[in-house]
């Protein structure tokens, strides 16, 4: 125990006097009251996650791998046309697995080898992701799943959930307090949880006959966006 204080107490020594200055704490006197409360608001997603991705098999690894790479080149360069930044295009998995042919009562045949390379894709206008996507189809791209509905800066809405939440905390502490007989004097602490609600599920059309199929839509809807606090008043 001895040891543990000696290098706290060095610390408080080596700093200036006015972080060495106690700041005062209000006691408790009179009858405490935790309070859970969860604050919302809505917002239109402005952000899309998207991954898009490339399958090819071979009958072997070296041959599949490099199909896959230069179909994948294509997809990235389309994307790239169509205006999408280095930073809104992450690679999220390559894979390579062979593939086999299983019979009844025989040992598995080794048919070839399937090469597959997604990309996530940040879109910051929802409205020009469908037909990008369809873009990516005719060069090469046959998985798409998605999307991921966001916010690109939910700081706004998160501080008018928080403000929610306190009205709605505030609210039923003075309603228990005149239950009680009592009054609230003040908030004694407050801590968060919560954030960015995952969205409603959203249509996104997708038919991979390009010469008979209109574009493919993201229909963004709204989104939740709730904190929940837990919030300590004292009653008096």
């Amino acid at each position: 125990m001895k040891t543990a204080l000696v290098p706290l107490a060095l610390a408080a020594a080596a700093a200036p006097l006015a972080a060495q200055t106690a700041v005062p704490v209000t006691p408790v006197t009179g009858t405490l009251l935790d309070i859970e409360a969860t604050g919302e608001t809505t917002r239109v997603p402005d952000v899309a996650l998207i991954t898009a991705g490339v399958t090819t098999t071979a009958a072997d690894a070296a041959t599949a791998m490099r199909d896959n790479a230069a179909r994948v080149d294509r997809v990235v360069a389309a994307l790239k046309r169509a205006g999408i930044a280095d930073r809104d295009m992450q690679t999220a998995r390559i894979a390579l697995s062979p593939q086999y042919r299983y019979e009844q009562n025989t040992p598995p045949v080794l048919t070839g080898y399937q090469a597959s390379n997604q990309v996530r894709i940040r879109f910051r206008e929802i409205d020009r992701a469908g037909p990008i996507l369809d873009a990516l189809v005719k060069e090469g791209a046959n998985e798409i799943s998605g999307p991921e509905l966001t916010l690109d800066k939910p700081e706004e809405a998160l501080d008018e959930a928080r403000l929610a939440a306190v009205k709605i905390a505030r609210a039923r502490a003075e309603l228990y307090a005149k239950a009680a007989g009592l009054q609230v004097k003040r908030i004694v602490s407050i801590s968060e949880s919560g954030g960015v609600a995952q969205p409603r599920p959203v249509m996104m059309a997708r038919n991979f006959d390009m010469a008979a199929a209109p574009q493919s839509k993201l229909v963004a809807g709204e989104q939740q966006v709730g904190i929940t606090l837990s919030v300590r008043f004292e009653l008096q």
